[in-house]
């Protein structure tokens, strides 16, 4: 499963040349993906694959990483490189942990933000006013972000629960459905019709068991779209990413909009921290509860090819493989392989339809590949299972990188006055 937003991906075009509109490509990519899933459902099995309950559990794991996803854009759209949005998660899980216990959970969503959003304003110190490396940064946000969470666990949380490396439990969200519509669905899904049950399924999960942060999560993505994409201020803290030097002959603080840019980042960062701590299944603070999901954020971002729908779809990648293997385990994880191999021959056929013959041979190898994967082992370990979500982030970034696009002047020191 691919997204239209990356530049790996191939660009459906109409009989005239003319790209199809955004919606319309993400559309078919997502219809071929229910089709993908339905026709390796029918076959393996594996009803798991597009049960509703597997996507409820795909859209509480890729909450997290989808807002990490969501603050490296805005770091990195700037230029600046932001692989401290671990340690800005983690300041978020304690904060939220925090605020939550005393005020509830819309005081956890703040908590969650400001202490992320803290981790933000000292990478932004670091790297805007001093010229730190970006990366010697990053990493120094996220030791001292493991460093202060632990120190202030054992000064908090101990007097309260006894345990160092946990916070009492907090109050959750209430969920919610979109009705009548969850429950058609969930019927039209009980009936184990081919195709249509499986959308189903799959449609059901998005509009069950939902929290106001998830709602909150999603609608980021759109304003997030708009403000940097069709804004005054957006195209100025985008220029600030391709040219600073140029922004800052027509006037533009560049200093002024790295700094807005890197602490939207790190509150959205905190915002993911927040979503880790208020999971139904946690509700509170956990020492290592992130798990590295801060860096996985990162490469769903990269994935997208710094877009904003683009890292929704590597967020929902991600997401989903470990949905699948926490519900249905190493079975589950298995017929994914089957899946894989139909994409890579539609994919085949794609390209070889375009006369791109490389392409094309390289995707039908890689199927051929799969599919002998699958066929020799009849069983995924689940030990192995549990590492899903991280190959395939390797996987997914050795393919998107082939046509990635980042902003320019990423990573590039700048001081006042270059231009001059």
């Amino acid at each position: 499963m691919t997204t239209v937003d990356t530049a790996a991906a191939p660009v459906p075009q109409t009989r005239n040349g003319r790209r199809l509109p955004g919606w319309a490509r993400a559309a078919i990519v997502v219809a071929i993906g229910v089709g993908i899933l339905a026709v390796t459902t029918t076959l393996t099995g594996q009803y798991q694959l597009t049960s509703s309950g597997t996507t409820q559990a795909a859209v509480r794991l890729l909450l997290p990483i989808l807002f990490a996803a969501l603050g490296g854009l805005w770091s990195e759209r700037s230029g600046i490189i932001n692989i401290g949005l671990e340690g800005m998660m983690i300041l978020g899980t304690w904060g939220a942990a925090w605020a939550g216990f005393y005020w509830g959970p819309w005081a956890a969503v703040i908590g969650g933000l400001v202490f992320g959003a803290l981790g933000g304003v000292l990478h932004a110190i670091a790297t805007v006013t001093f010229g730190v490396n970006h990366i010697v940064s990053g990493v120094a946000i996220t030791l001292l972000g493991m460093g202060i969470t632990q120190y202030l666990a054992q000064l908090i949380f101990v007097p309260l629960s006894q345990n160092p490396r946990q916070s009492p439990r907090i109050e959750g969200f209430e969920t919610f459905s979109v009705q009548p519509l969850a429950d058609w669905l969930s019927a039209l899904e009980s009936e184990q019709r081919v195709l249509l049950s499986d959308a189903a399924g799959l449609l059901g999960g998005l509009v069950s068991g939902l929290t106001p942060l998830v709602v909150l999560g999603f609608l980021l993505v759109p304003v997030s779209y708009y403000v940097l994409w069709h804004t005054r201020f957006g195209l100025r803290l985008r220029s600030c990413g391709e040219n600073p030097v140029a922004a800052e002959s027509l006037g533009v603080q560049v200093f002024t909009y790295k700094y807005i840019a890197v602490i939207v980042s790190g509150g959205l960062a905190g915002l993911g921290g927040a979503a880790l701590t208020l999971n139904p299944g946690q509700l509170g603070y956990l020492e290592g509860q992130t798990g590295g999901r801060g860096y996985i954020g990162l490469a769903a971002m990269i994935f997208g090819n710094w877009r904003p729908g683009g890292l929704l779809a590597g967020a929902a990648l991600f997401g989903y493989v470990d949905g699948v293997q926490l519900r249905a385990g190493g079975e589950a994880v298995h017929a994914l392989l089957y899946a894989t191999t139909i994409l890579a021959v539609i994919v085949a056929v794609f390209w070889a339809a375009r006369r791109h013959w490389r392409s094309a041979a390289v995707a039908l190898a890689a199927g051929v590949v799969v599919y002998a994967v699958y066929w020799a082992i009849p069983e995924v370990p689940r030990e192995f299972a549990s590492y899903a979500p991280q190959l395939v982030t390797l996987l997914v970034l050795a393919v998107a990188s082939q046509r990635l696009r980042p902003p320019a002047a990423i990573g590039v020191e700048y001081r006042r006055g270059e231009g001059d």
